[in-house]
């Protein structure tokens, strides 16, 4: 009997060859570590492009009768990602869950590890320790103080710990709502600036920020459009995310009053 990230026990065959995954991030992380274990993943699992197995709709409403169909080994799961009452329904049937809890980059590094090696049985990939690597240089001294919101129409902001929030203060970024006591709150378009950000984050996933949606609410203040898969994602993405985002972190620009 092993424990996941929550302590909760789960028990797991002997080997597993059967895995269904309700997280994108752990459905990639499975996929490049030992694809022939997937068997099925949610609608939303769009990484590797071309993954071949069943769908069991979303990471919120999933269909639990095709899961039980699918006689899973084990289901991946994750504590913000999906609904505590629907993975209660899936163990209360006899199904092992292994639900992941992941708010900082050291513990996406451990908690893959654990999801891999124990609850998947397979070798601790390459990748994993390039995805270290990655994140083992120190943040850079120059701070910046930055919103991150995540959807408009309402507004809804990164803040308190979250994946997100310690992804971009690694890379020198400061989230002003990091001490709000919601993670991710709603915030009325006219406060959004109050604490005097010098940087607007705005991520192309969940909403999906453009530079013709979204920069023209903030005139005046420097905006970086960043890539949502390697700002919230947890998986292989870890290994390319800080080149990538310090990059787009580093080039912001500003819409002209007259744009």
């Amino acid at each position: 009997m092993e424990k996941d990230d929550l302590g909760l026990a789960v028990r797991l065959p002997g080997r597993v060859r059967r895995v269904v995954s309700l997280v994108p991030s752990l459905t990639e992380a499975v996929a490049a570590t030992g694809r022939e274990l997937l068997v099925g993943a949610t609608d939303w699992c769009d990484r590797p492009a071309d993954l071949a197995v069943t769908r069991v709709r979303g990471t919120k409403n999933p269909d639990l009768g095709r899961i039980g169909s699918l006689r899973p080994d084990v289901v991946l799961a994750n504590f913000e990602e999906n609904r505590e009452s629907d993975l209660r329904e899936l163990r209360e049937a006899g199904v092992p869950v292994w639900t992941t809890v992941i708010r900082t980059v050291d513990e996406a590094l451990v908690s893959l590890e654990r999801v891999l090696t124990v609850a998947c049985g397979l070798p601790r990939p390459a990748w994993l320790e390039d995805a270290a690597r990655a994140w083992a240089t120190p943040a850079p001294a120059r701070r910046r103080r930055a919103v991150i919101p995540v959807w408009r129409r309402p507004w809804m902001v990164v803040g308190r710990d979250t994946f997100a929030g310690d992804v971009l203060a690694r890379l020198g970024v400061d989230n002003l709502y990091r001490e709000h006591p919601e993670r991710y709150p709603r915030i009325p378009a006219d406060r959004l600036l109050e604490g005097g950000p010098d940087l607007v984050v705005l991520p192309d996933e969940p909403y999906r920020f453009t530079a013709g949606d979204g920069p023209e609410s903030f005139p005046g203040v420097d905006v970086a459009l960043v890539s949502g898969r390697h700002l919230t994602w947890y998986g292989p993405s870890l290994v390319e995310a800080p080149r990538l985002l310090a990059k787009a972190l580093g080039g912001p620009f500003r819409l002209r009053a007259d744009e």
